[in-house]
């Protein structure tokens, strides 16, 4: 009989301890920024930047999925400030979004305190100020959401792991950017590129002969796509914005606003220096930045100078996005493999025609979604619908389609229905290059081409092994297609990732709505939420 109870009470604390293990929380990380200006000189001119604890860029954020980050800002900034998120969902909680859309900003000498949850998601990200211009002084930073362990990721640990921050730089400060484009004209061309906050020759990366080496590449920029190469090597993709790709073998590869990649790159070369080549794509004049890809044993350094990438040649560029294509047996966050989800087995609920226009609205610039060019509210709009304050937007203030009217200024807010599963057309009838970003959510590339979208141009669509992605590059004159699955209710922001373009109107915010008001659909608002505009006396409970 004792040794019966002995192996009861055994089996009994095992069962608890099971049970324990499955209801336990994720694991928390914590982070205090301080942000504040500070001279910095990425092109060689002293300069006002953002820093975040005294660093440009800021600190990275290492992350494994279901992390939990508490993330508390103070703003030593003499202006309202806001940092978000480029990529990360948000699950649940557009609350901590960190767009003026969804939270009030943090005013000088204030804090707040962001907690964030990266669930069921892995992949390369970066975080970034949204308000006021802020990003062209910097205050960026890389964001990695590494895979738990149980979950098997389709390559061999690389032996180390890189983040590769790229993109164009003015040498006025943001300030001055800013008056630019209040005045109504548009920004000139860039000064130049750089890598990790410096100009050419700034930044090194070393490596060991014969071992294998992650990169993960952002385009942190405000105006230009960018080619990124490392000369005399082979780059093999292996995820793009939280995707496992397949893994095809490139030359080079071109990195549009505020999107992110992953490239493996093994050091098989003879021991020197070569050259890391970032050179601004579609642009007339042409910008290049470079790095050192160092051996550390190597016996001399870079040879002449970096061969001048690729600069006009869309066609290529088209095909290169082409074909990117999801990994189907990989598994993604979770261990069901990534091609067990089905995408174009669903019918589309809706199709919504987006269209970017330059319209001069009351003498100034503007840039517009289907003519209407965004203005912000006083009050964040994920407020004042919480609240149920009227007066601050309408929901169908944007068309579905575009009107071919002239621009005109309104707060602009879609209407969605959770879990709707939606066919968005970005179409680009300007001459350069547009990229296009959606908060809170993932969207399948299904195709793009050139000239006009149509029914027809359905056919052609990709609905087996597309990536999904956050941020999609549509070419001059072109468009591109994409399925979306409004899984993620809240207020979330649509915009381009030029940043002038967004700052002078060419963003909205797309509203998905459920109406269950319940915690398996949304998280209540926070107890910290600032509040401004016309909520202020509201109560948060």
């Amino acid at each position: 009989m004792g040794c019966f109870m002995r192996v009861w009470w055994c089996l009994l604390l095992v069962l608890v301890l099971l049970v324990t293990c499955s209801i336990g929380e994720d694991p928390y990380r914590f982070y205090t920024w301080n942000v504040s200006y500070g001279d910095i000189y990425p092109l060689g001119v002293k300069q006002q930047g953002i820093l975040i604890n005294g660093q440009f860029p800021g600190p990275q954020i290492e992350s494994v999925t279901n992390d939990n980050l508490i993330i508390n800002i103070y703003n030593s900034l003499d202006e309202p400030f806001l940092m978000s998120w480029n990529g990360v969902q948000q699950r649940r909680n557009s609350w901590q979004d960190g767009v003026y859309g969804t939270n009030c900003p943090i005013p000088p000498g204030g804090n707040f305190t962001y907690v964030l949850q990266v669930k069921d998601q892995i992949g390369s990200y970066f975080y970034f100020p949204s308000l006021a211009f802020h990003k062209a002084a910097g205050g960026y930073g890389g964001f990695k959401i590494n895979s738990r362990s149980v979950i098997p990721v389709p390559f061999d640990p690389p032996a180390g792991d890189f983040t590769v921050l790229a993109g164009d730089w003015y040498k006025r400060n943001h300030t001055d950017l800013r008056a630019i484009l209040d005045g109504g004209s548009d920004l000139p061309f860039p000064d130049g590129l750089i890598i990790n906050g410096r100009g050419s020759n700034g930044y090194t990366f070393t490596v060991d002969q014969g071992k294998t080496y992650r990169f993960r590449i952002s385009n942190v920029g405000i105006a230009t796509s960018i080619n990124f190469r490392i000369e005399g090597h082979k780059m093999l993709l292996v995820e793009v914005e939280g995707i496992h790709t397949l893994q095809n073998t490139y030359d080079s590869l071109d990195i549009h606003l505020g999107q992110s990649m992953s490239v493996l790159v093994t050091a098989d070369q003879p021991p020197q220096d070569y050259f890391i080549v970032v050179t601004s794509r579609f642009t007339s004049q042409v910008l290049n930045a470079t790095s050192i890809f160092h051996y550390s044993n190597s016996a001399g350094s870079v040879a002449g100078p970096p061969t001048i990438g690729l600069t006009t040649q869309i066609d290529w560029s088209l095909e290169q996005a082409r074909s990117l294509r999801r990994n189907l047996t990989a598994s993604g966050p979770r261990p069901n493999p990534q091609g067990s989800y089905h995408y174009g087995l669903i019918n589309t609920t809706r199709t919504i025609r987006i269209q970017n226009s330059a319209p001069i609205i009351n003498g100034k610039q503007r840039y517009a979604v289907n003519s209407v060019s965004f203005i912000p509210a006083d009050t964040p709009l994920k407020l004042a619908d919480y609240f149920k304050i009227s007066g601050v937007f309408s929901l169908g203030s944007i068309p579905d389609n575009p009107t071919g009217g002239g621009g005109y200024l309104q707060t602009s807010v879609l209407a969605a229905d959770f879990r709707g599963y939606v066919e968005v057309v970005f179409e680009n009838p300007e001459d350069n290059v547009q990229s296009w970003h959606i908060d809170g959510h993932n969207f399948f590339v299904v195709g793009m081409d050139g000239g006009e979208w149509s029914a027809a141009s359905r056919l052609n669509y990709n609905l087996r092994d597309t990536i999904s992605r956050c941020t999609v590059q549509v070419y001059p004159k072109s468009w591109s297609a994409v399925y979306i699955p409004l899984d993620n209710v809240g207020m979330w922001n649509v915009r381009s990732e030029n940043w002038a373009r967004q700052y002078l109107g060419q963003q909205f915010y797309l509203r998905v709505y459920s109406p269950a008001n319940s915690w398996r659909d949304e998280y209540p608002i926070p107890s910290n939420a600032l509040l401004c505009g016309r909520a202020i006396g509201h109560s948060h409970s």
